[in-house]
């Protein structure tokens, strides 16, 4: 029987009958039959080989189509048996192709067999997809019958039988089986049912699975044979299209089957195809769904990655993306030219089309440095970080590049920001200048070279060539004027003539010289006459024998003579002679000229490459003030890059780079683990990388390196250094040998500048804080080398001995609670006895080191000495004897010399100060160590007594009320010395305070400015001993506050004020508008201490905020960006503070419009929009936009109108705000007559109706037409002039409120509203007025201070309340 199998369109279509001799099934089986017919197949396979599917086809496709119901078993063995039959076949295939004796019948039953081998497989494979599929979107396994079936399939896994049913298809594939099809042409259908199932197994996700890589493999190599044997290619190009727009998994698997494809099969076509399909996509299209621009993005990107040169020639088409608007696709093209240039347009070897490619490539990608999207610039940054890296950048273009980027640091765009510091970062790693990149250093070189170069153009080039013009042209110019000579000579008379060219001439020769020099010289009548003589006189001469006219003939003469055309050999002679030396030297100077040429060449080179560099350089530098201030961004990510381009730039020697390495040591102290270790990382690469040298030369560099960073460093940056030292030696990233190195700089057993051994000592002070050994095991070589005998030659060196002893407190301080003794040297240690001898032997000294040696001096005493007290009172009773034996010394007169008394009293100041601390901190905390070890020791021997848990719990609370009234008791004590006894008559301290008092309270007298500010430092000192001390002499501090003309005493007093503001709030509260006062000091250095003082006062809530913060907001305009950048900072911690911003707003709005003492109308909107950028929550905005429409009624001028209308444009509005201001709208309906109130209220709705919902539109356009009606109702009736009505202030009209008059008649007893905050007691004004001058003539100037009147009354918080209570 024959037939022909054809291809069904659909797997039911082989039930219907065909054409004549199509195959069709004849009955679909039962399920229970399945079993033995399939057996009977496998049977026949054994016995007749793969040609047995003809006769058992029907039991195959019934098995198909019962597929669902049947067993897991037997769908295994159906596949099995079925990569059997199709391998054997292919096996048996090639024999019987070879054979031209093939009979038809038999190349049909071997075609139909084929084809029936390969349906079934097909088949199977979709059927097992889509039941892979299925099971995995509902997570269970796919069997066919419950759990018994399920533990018969443990073993099957289709994901592993996959492999073998593609490489059964391609290896049929790869026979030649189109002979068995007549005119050896495979038919389409029998391809698409091969390749449809290829895509099949594609659309399932799981195929980019890692374990399912050799599946891809298998996938690649079916579909490469299908495009390379079988005309595939137009077909699989579509279908890739169609996959990429459908299945975003597939672009990584796709670029993989494509390059096999091209690379293995040689089918570099597809690729041009593929990209073709794609540049001809509609972008209407796509943009319905944006899957299919990402996955044809991922799809270029990763495909240019792999075949970059196969790419090239079809790049024109997907130049149309880079206009269009989809960022990804511009963000592909753009990849895919970054790959061509990185991997195919790279190198010196490349032709001039290849560079002019190359060139293009590079401008498109400059072009879109400045791209409109965000992603595309990040994307073109990192390209270029990549060609950079790899050094595929000409040369040519890296100022263009670099100069583009550093544009790039000021990008909006974090990203980009972050991108443009790597790339510059990869600029300097992978420059080709050098390693040492200082626009400095490089400068002088370059200037240097460029004046050599220009030299040797001067000495190798000569003068420049004149412009030769050759003797004919230059009679053909002159003979006009020959002409015009000849005929004036005509004109003359003869006598005149031959008086004229009366000449001696013995020989033509003779005469054609004189005539050629007349000629020369333009005397053209002298020489035409002795032409003419010349013809009479000279005729055998042949050249003045000419038989024309007598014109003629002298012309022709002139001009052979002068341009050497006469008869003779003259001329030649004059050639050789011109010749003859020309010949020989340049035959002797060819080779020079050309060595010349090679030299001029270097140095241009040289020059170019110097200037290439310098300009580099100074780009570089450029960015790095750009990137310093980055530092401190809130993004991570940024600080982390920062940080890295810092290192790079530092390795490369760039001068600036020591700025951002000194920039990036607070953040030592950041909050994020991720910058905290950046920056110890960073250090870490700076300082300790190891160069492969001995310890000792990477010691030395080490604390070279260090000390050029204390260099000129603030105590801050100090301190942060400390903490990354400290953290280097507790991991042991510092070597012994460091340590060793740095006690041989101090002891000068190296030699060391007095410099290096100061900065030798604070390192090792850095590295007490983390090995505390380093100092006290040698501490008695600090006391005998720093404070020595030779310590009055350098106090700097001393006190930084002082500072590294105390970091053993620091390190030794217990916790609190603790029993441990606290570290304390008795007080006839050696260590106090020299520093006694060192502050008493340089109290006579007039240098300015002693005093902040001194100051550390008197801390050390008292943060490790037994009885500091009695050591101090020493150093002060020697100090004082020496001060007085100075006084007895001199004269009659008694006078000393200021800065004794200046020492003197800065000595007694800071023992005052350091006595309170030590009662506070040391002698508070060890009584309450030995009450806690005395409350254990108890509580030892009453808990072997009570051993119930009930009883222990009672125990521990009653030894805790025990403890806390034990802690009042023990600071009711410490108050009471320092009230009581510290400045008792019979106390050391007591003697210094008439001294002190007599110089605060005379100033005019004792003029000199360090004196005066001493003096000042040592009463605020002594004031923070004792409250009632403190009391009596304020008002003497806030005189010197308010009126001492020196800035330095009243910046000290304003600091001292914060730290008695601390000490003792309920004195220092009634003078806190004196403390507001110097907000606005005319000194810029007292403003900004105010400034500090104040937003540490307020932050820690030591100072109620009230109206006055109004004169903080004022430094928001200020012109010192300093002061301006703390103001801002104090508003920005205010707004984390709940709704303190919130509440100060009214009062801060009222004092700076208020027209007596408010600011300017442009500084007061400055300063809103700084303050009303902090109300971010909806019912803030409600609440304020109700007050200001209510302020509208008591508001005095239009200047207040105009301030609140600015105000509420500032606001964010909702839909609420706005119900609020129509709600309000008889508040300012009438004040919109002022274009300014007006133009603000519409620049409120303009912000509102962005992004605005229809209904909200509907409300906003309502309230517009009202402001428009209002605002030109008041501009018609502003036009009409009134007449003047003596009733109408008598008689208001009536309307539903009263007249604005009446409204803002406020008698001055009767309180305004509450928005309105009260008026200062002086204004502005005033107070830049008052100048107090002291007079040197009185005895006393306590006149100075301010009078009972202008003192604060200071009654108690409760007496404060009672007196409320009462008024109410």
């Amino acid at each position: 029987m024959t037939f022909h199998f054809h291809i069904p369109l659909a797997f039911r279509d082989l039930l219907k009958s065909g054409g004549i001799g199509q195959y069709v099934v004849q009955e679909v089986l039962p399920v229970r039959q399945l079993d033995a017919q399939f057996d009977a197949f496998q049977s026949s396979f054994r016995t007749e080989g793969p040609l047995c599917i003809l006769q058992h086809f029907d039991t195959l496709y019934s098995i198909l189509h019962h597929f669902r119901s049947l067993d897991t078993a037997i769908k295994e063995r159906v596949l099995e048996l079925m990569v059997k039959v199709a391998s054997r076949h292919a096996s048996e295939l090639p024999a019987i192709l070879e054979d031209l004796n093939l009979s038809a019948p038999q190349r049909a039953a071997h075609l139909n067999a084929l084809k029936m081998n390969c349906f079934i497989l097909t088949q199977l494979v979709e059927a097992f997809e889509a039941e892979t599929y299925k099971a995995s979107l509902g997570n269970v396994e796919p069997s066919g019958k419950g759990k018994k079936a399920k533990s018969k399939s443990e073993g099957f896994s289709w994901e592993a039988e996959r492999e073998s049913i593609l490489q059964a298809l391609t290896h049929l594939l790869q026979l030649e089986i189109r002979r068995l099809w007549s005119m050896s042409v495979v038919e389409e259908e029998f391809v698409s049912m091969v390749t449809g199932c290829c895509y099949k197994m594609m659309e399932n996700p799981n195929i980019v699975a890692a374990k399912n890589k050799s599946t891809r493999e298998a996938l690649g190599h079916l579909l490469g044979v299908t495009v390379k044997r079988y005309n595939h290619m137009l077909s699989a190009s579509v279908k890739v299209i169609q996959l990429l727009q459908h299945f975003e998994h597939l672009p990584s698997v796709l670029v993989h089957a494509v390059s096999l494809w091209a690379t293995e099969y040689g089918m570099k076509p597809v690729i041009g195809e593929i990209m073709r399909e794609i540049g001809q996509k509609c972008s209407q299209d796509l943009s319905r769904e944006s899957s299919g621009f990402k996955a044809f993005a991922t799809f270029l990107t990763e495909l240019a990655e792999r075949i970059p040169a196969i790419m090239m020639p079809s790049i024109s088409v997907l130049l149309d993306y880079l206009d269009g608007e989809n960022y990804m696709m511009r963000n592909a093209v753009l990849t895919v030219m970054g790959e061509m240039v990185l991997r195919v347009l790279s190198g010196d070897q490349l032709e001039e089309a290849e560079k002019s490619t190359r060139d293009q490539f590079l401008d498109t990608l400059q072009e879109h440095i400045h791209d409109v999207n965000t992603y595309v610039r990040c994307c073109v940054l990192q390209i270029y970080n990549r060609v950079v890296q790899e050094k595929a950048l000409p040369l040519t273009r890296f100022q263009s590049v670099v100069t583009l980027v550093v544009g790039r640091l000021f990008d909006k765009s974090v990203n980009v920001c972050k991108n443009a510091i790597q790339l510059l970062a990869s600029f300097l790693a992978n420059n080709p200048f050098t390693c040492k990149l200082s626009s400095i250093d490089l400068k002088e070189p370059l200037e240097k070279e460029t004046k050599k170069l220009k030299e040797m153009r001067e000495k190798y080039q000569g003068p420049k060539p004149a412009v030769v013009i050759s003797p004919e042209e230059e009679w053909e110019a002159m003979l006009p004027e020959v002409q015009e000579a000849f005929n004036v000579v005509q004109q003359e008379s003869k006598e005149e003539a031959d008086d004229d060219a009366q000449d001696e001439v013995e020989s033509s020769q003779q005469l054609r010289e004189q005539i050629l020099l007349l000629l020369r010289k333009t005397s053209y009548k002298n020489a035409i006459r002795l032409a003419q003589e010349g013809i009479e006189r000279f005729q055998e001469d042949p050249l003045f024998s000419e038989g024309e006219s007598e014109e003629e003939s002298v012309l022709a003469i002139l001009e052979k003579i002068f341009t050497g055309k006469e008869a003779g050999s003259e001329q030649p002679a004059t050639t050789d002679q011109d010749d003859a030396p020309v010949k020989p030297t340049s035959d002797e100077e060819q080779p020079s000229a050309e060595v010349q040429q090679s030299d001029l060449g270097k140095q241009e080179m040289l020059v170019q490459y110097l200037s290439d560099a310098h300009h580099f350089a100074v780009k570089i530098e450029e960015a790095i003030d750009v990137i310093s201030k980055m530092m401190y961004e809130t993004a991570v990510s940024v600080v982390q890059e920062v940080i890295e381009f810092f290192v790079t730039v530092s390795q490369f020697g760039v001068s600036q780079a020591l700025l951002g390495v000194r920039r990036m040591l607070p953040l030592v102290w950041s909050k994020e683990p991720g910058v905290r270790e950046a920056v110890l990382s960073a250090y870490r690469r700076l300082y300790l990388t190891s160069n492969g040298e001995s310890e000792r030369v990477k010691a030395q560099a080490l604390v070279r390196n260090l000390s050029l960073l204390m260099v000129d460093s603030s105590a801050g940056i100090l301190q942060c250094l400390e903490e990354i030292v400290s953290e280097f030696i507790q991991k042991g990233d510092i070597h012994p040998t460091v340590i060793q190195l740095l006690w041989e700089k101090f002891t000068q057993k190296s030699p060391s500048s007095a410099l290096e051994r100061r900065a030798a000592i604070m390192l090792l002070g850095m590295m007490t804080k983390g090995q505390p050994e380093i100092v006290m095991s040698n501490l008695d070589t600090l006391v005998t080398v720093g404070l020595g005998e030779q310590v009055q030659e350098d106090y700097q060196l001393a006190q930084e001995v002082c500072n590294c002893i105390l970091k053993i407190t620091d390190s030794q301080k217990p916790s609190l609670g603790k029993s441990t003794e606290p570290f304390r040297l008795p007080k006839d240690h050696s260590l106090f006895v020299h520093l006694t001898e060192a502050v008493a032997g340089g109290i006579g000294l007039s240098g300015l080191h002693w005093l902040p040696f001194k100051e550390t001096a008197v801390r050390l005493v008292y943060e490790l000495g037994e009885e500091p007290e009695e050591i101090c009172s020493e150093i002060l009773l020697r100090c004082s004897h020496k001060v007085l034996d100075g006084h007895q010394t001199q004269d009659e007169a008694p006078t000393l010399p200021a800065y004794l008394l200046t020492h003197l009293l800065s000595l007694a100041g800071d023992v005052a100060l350091q006595q309170v601390v030590h009662l506070e901190r040391a002698v508070s905390s060890e009584l309450r160590r030995r009450r806690v070890l005395k409350e254990e020791q108890e509580a030892e021997k009453v808990g072997k007594q009570r051993k119930s848990k009930a009883n222990e719990s009672t125990m521990e609370e009653e030894l805790g009320l025990v403890g806390a009234s034990a802690d009042d008791i023990e600071a009711e004590l410490i108050r009471k010395i320092c009230d009581t006894e510290l400045l008792g008559e019979q106390q050391y301290l007591s003697a210094f305070l008439p001294l002190i008092l007599r110089i605060c309270n005379n100033p005019g007298r004792y003029n000199d400015p360090d004196l005066c500010t001493v003096a000042t430092l040592a009463l605020a000192k002594f004031m923070m001993i004792s409250s009632d001390f403190c009391d009596t002499h304020l008002r003497l501090l806030f005189t010197l506050l308010e009126k001492s003309p020196l800035p330095s005493v009243r910046s000290n007093i304003m600091i001292a004020l914060g730290d008695l503001s601390i000490r003792f709030p309920n004195l220092i509260e009634p003078w806190t508008p004196n403390l507001y006062a110097r907000l606005r000091d005319p000194s810029r250095e007292v403003r900004k201490t105010a400034g500090l003082v104040m937003t540490h006062l307020i932050l820690k809530d030591m100072v109620k905020v009230k109206g006055q913060v109004s004169e903080m907001a004022v430094l928001l305009i200020e012109s010192d960006q300093e002061i301006a950048a703390l103001a801002r900072n104090f508003f920005n911690e205010l707004s984390n503070k709940g709704n303190a911003v919130y509440n100060l707003l009214p009062d801060i709005i009222s004092r700076l419009s208020d027209p007596d003492c408010g600011v300017e109308e442009e500084a007061f909107q400055t300063i809103m929009k700084q303050l009303l950028s902090y109300i971010t929550k909806d019912k803030q905005t409600e609440s304020l936009v109700e007050k200001m429409c209510h302020r509208f009624r008591t508001a005095r001028t239009e200047r207040q109108w105009r301030d609140l209308a600015h105000c509420l444009a500032l606001l964010p509005f909702s839909e609420k705000g706005l119900r609020k201001m129509q709600d309000c709208f008889d508040c300012y309906g009438d004040k919109l007559s002022d274009d300014a109130v007006y133009n603000s209220f519409l620049s409120t709705v303009a912000k509102m109706r962005r992004g605005a919902k229809p209904e909200l539109k509907a409300l906003i356009d309502e309230f517009e037409q009202k402001l428009n009606r209002c605002h030109n109702k008041g501009l018609e009736n502003m036009g009409v002039p009134e007449e003047p009505n003596p009733e109408c202030d008598q008689q208001p009209p009536k309307s539903k409120r009263p007249p604005l008059t009446c409204m803002n008649s406020v008698k001055k007893g009767k309180p305004e509203n509450e928005f309105q905050t009260p008026k200062p007691q002086a204004s502005r004004k005033s107070r830049r007025k008052v100048a107090v001058t002291f007079s040197s003539d009185e005895e006393s100037d306590l006149e100075a201070e301010l009078s009972e009147a202008e003192t604060p009354k200071n009654p108690t918080p409760i007496r404060r309340t009672c007196t409320r209570t009462r008024a109410k």
